[in-house]
């Protein structure tokens, strides 16, 4: 499997894309992760575990804990070369800009 589609593997997921916006503003440890849904740790640490194989997300141990962070690197790079590879660029640039008010 290319690196790529172990991206987009991880994004198939509903949890695993919740997991991603969770960690947007900063790292959470794996408990903070938990406690958002109602699944079970184990499944909460394969979830983990496949984001962190995919490079989206990293860890770091203190004392007991284990904390995860967003890589907002990899996960912007990957979608955006898939999307500079199939959609016309007019579009992309189109999608990103605010509307504005037309001059008169």
């Amino acid at each position: 499997m290319s690196d790529d589609a172990g991206v987009f593997k991880a994004l198939a997921d509903p949890t695993r894309r919740q997991i991603l916006e969770d960690l947007r503003p900063g790292e959470l440890t794996a408990g903070e992760i938990t406690a958002r849904f109602k699944i079970s740790a184990p499944s909460i640490s394969r979830h983990l575990s496949l984001l962190k194989s995919a490079g989206l997300v990293t860890e770091r141990r203190d004392a007991n804990r284990i904390y995860y962070s967003l890589v907002e690197e990899r996960l912007a790079l990957c979608l955006g070369g898939f999307l500079s590879a199939v959609c016309p660029e007019q579009i992309v640039l189109r999608r990103r800009r605010s509307p504005t008010k037309r001059a008169q």
